[in-house]
């Protein structure tokens, strides 16, 4: 057996307390790799989430199947390390300083100034980090009696692996490499030095003045919370509008609660250059529709403007696995590559970049490779009903079809559109500025599609996404009774609304009929 170096990554910076804890968890500096099997049913490359699902599945089958893991990085993958979870304790902090700062409404006399404690609010993101991480350990993936490997893996034939000196044969393999941030080329950025989501979880001292280049769901989630933890931000986006693959309402919401908390919006931006001074980072950007070139000096930048498919380094063409350097893996509709020994899973391969999404298309693979034979009964990517959620403050949730996305399948669809201002609890709470909006097909219960805007939307459009994977409509809906005051009465409501459209004249009719015999 041969000890593996560890490949420190910049996500563990500082190395102290948590990050230590988290170290010894998902890429234990004295981990020594096992001597490989004969043969593996399967092998797993990459333990963030679809690899993690996928390993652990197969395992927990207790079918006697030999797997091995690989990661080069840390286990955990983006979620864990560098994700979901970090920025959304780092949000949490951020709502505080709001819920703080906007308490006069309730009655309650808000602080002459809120001291942030930034360096505590770091510590706070890493040691909940560290708590968590035990969940995605190697000591836990090896005592489901899987073979952890670390190290970086690559195909050297359509049998096997290889990880450092250890060759790995396999009878399947599954690539779950996930995707990192995209660096843009423009000149002067990389000398200037730039932070994503995959450095940006390493700060301890707050930048006084921060850009944001990208108004997407991480550059507008990260843009906020910054802002609401002291920072000056600019935010510079090359449409004319934030979040503009959302509902156009929806970010219309998200986009106005920004200008009002005075972050600096700059739409239409073209970044041209990057310039070093003494005194911070100049970008140097256009703007449709003004001939002039404009400046803003910050101390940090922080790029959020897409991902990347990880298939560096894989040696694909070996395995004759096509891949695309921006789309990633190519898969059919059951994650099957173009070599049908190998699936993949995730970010590597799919539109959906979500943990959950991950998670389910590694449910997919498990079926599909051991449970399939020839070809019988296989699941498919596109059966699965997606919801997904941008955590600005107000979220936007979403699941299914959008009304242009309708059309252009020629779907005719009506829309049910509930204001939160007329819901009871959003008004208690003082958070009035959002809405629910159904789309159903015409004539009909069937529910398409669904936004949510709304502080916790997230926490509501589970209940829509049931609905709707279990064949329910509207009328199912209205007939759940949903507790008093809550912001999910909502739901109700819409369902409801579209109970009424039912009462024609000659539903009336038919009702008044009834009542006299009754």
């Amino acid at each position: 057996m041969t000890a593996h170096s560890l490949n420190l990554e910049p996500a563990l910076v500082p190395l102290t307390g948590p990050n230590q804890t988290l170290q010894s968890q998902v890429h234990p500096s004295d981990w020594v790799n096992p001597s490989p099997a004969q043969r593996y049913d399967l092998v797993v490359i990459g333990a963030g989430t679809a690899g993690l699902v996928v390993a652990a599945g197969a395992a927990g089958l207790d079918l006697g199947l030999k797997i091995a893991l690989v990661e080069k990085s840390l286990m955990g993958g983006d979620c864990l390390n560098v994700g979901c979870v970090p920025s959304k304790c780092i949000i949490r902090s951020s709502r505080v300083v709001a819920d703080m700062r906007d308490a006069a409404p309730f009655g309650i006399q808000p602080p002459e100034s809120i001291k942030v404690d930034f360096a505590a609010v770091m510590d706070r993101m890493r040691q909940i980090r560290a708590d968590i991480s035990h969940h995605d350990s190697v000591e836990r993936f090896s005592n489901l009696g899987i073979d952890v490997f670390l190290g970086e893996a690559r195909f050297v034939d359509g049998a096997t692996v290889q990880v450092g000196d250890h060759r790995l044969p396999f009878k399947k393999a599954v690539i779950a490499t996930g995707a990192r941030a995209h660096r843009p080329s423009v000149p002067g950025l990389a000398e200037a030095g730039f932070l994503t989501n995959e450095t940006v979880f390493s700060l301890t001292e707050r930048p006084r003045r921060l850009a944001v280049i990208g108004g997407g769901p991480i550059g507008c989630e990260l843009a906020q919370a910054f802002h609401r933890l002291g920072s000056e931000v600019t935010l510079l986006h090359n449409h004319g509008h934030l979040l503009n693959r959302e509902d156009a309402d929806a970010a219309e919401i998200v986009q106005q609660q920004l200008i009002k908390e005075q972050l600096n919006l700059v739409l239409d931006a073209k970044l041209e250059r990057v310039e070093t001074t003494p005194t911070g980072k100049v970008l140097h950007y256009s703007q449709e529709g003004s001939s002039a070139p404009q400046t803003v000096e910050v101390d940090e930048i922080l790029v959020g403007a897409g991902r990347v498919p990880n298939v560096d380094g894989l040696n694909l063409e070996a395995v004759g696995v096509e891949c695309d350097r921006r789309q990633g893996v190519i898969v059919n509709d059951h994650l099957q590559t173009t070599n049908p020994k190998i699936f993949a899973a995730g970010d590597i391969c799919m539109d959906w970049k979500f943990t959950h999404a991950a998670d389910a298309a590694a449910r997919i693979v498990i079926k599909n490779a051991f449970f399939s034979p020839f070809g019988l009964g296989r699941s498919k990517l596109s059966s699965l009903v997606m919801p997904w959620v941008t955590y600005t403050d107000p979220e936007i949730a979403h699941v299914g079809l959008y009304a242009h996305e309708a059309k252009q399948q020629g779907i005719e669809t009506d829309t049910i559109e509930i204001p939160f201002s007329s819901v009871d609890r959003a008004l208690t709470d003082g958070e009035s500025a959002g809405f629910l909006k159904i789309l159903h097909k015409k004539g009909s219960d069937k529910i398409l599609g669904a936004t949510i805007v709304a502080r916790h939307a997230g926490e509501m459009i589970s209940e829509i996404t049931l609905a709707m994977v279990t064949g329910q409509g509207l009328s199912a809906l209205s007939g759940v009774i949903h507790p008093y005051p809550t912001q999910a009465e909502a739901i109700k409501k819409a369902a409801d609304t579209y109970r009424r459209t039912l009462l024609t004249p000659r539903t009336k009719l038919l009702l008044k009929l009834l009542t006299r015999f009754s």
